[in-house]
């Protein structure tokens, strides 16, 4: 199976900055996207940002212009320089892969990470 770790989050001050990492490993025959799913307390998970193996990238609206996502194709990792954080992204962030385990296209499924605590907060 597929493991993907995360890191990087932690308490900020507003307007600070925090990079948060994921890695996946395991039973990758390739990856066709990577990304980053926010939680509030009481809330839904949202999409944050995503990027495809194609380098396409899509930002929730809240944080365009604030949060850049970069991705390492040969280290099966993704980044997010999160800057000028404000007290409303406080939440759990959660790195999800869309990974191929096989050659062809059916063969694919979503795994999640085990979610990096955002705290934005004087």
């Amino acid at each position: 199976q597929v493991r993907l770790v995360e890191s990087g989050g932690g308490l900020v001050q507003p307007g600070g900055s925090l990079r948060l990492s994921c890695a996946a490993s395991g039973s990758i025959f390739s990856i066709n996207a990577m990304g980053w799913y926010r939680q509030a307390p009481g809330k839904e998970r949202e999409l944050v940002a995503a990027i495809t193996s194609g380098h396409s990238t899509n930002y929730a609206d809240s944080v365009k212009g604030r949060f850049t996502l970069s991705g390492d194709n040969a280290k099966n990792t993704v980044y997010l320089q999160m800057n000028s954080l404000k007290p409303e992204d406080t939440a759990i962030y959660y790195c999800n892969a869309r990974v191929m385990y096989g050659p062809i296209a059916s063969m694919s499924a979503d795994y999640w990470g085990q979610g990096t605590q955002v705290t934005v907060s004087s």
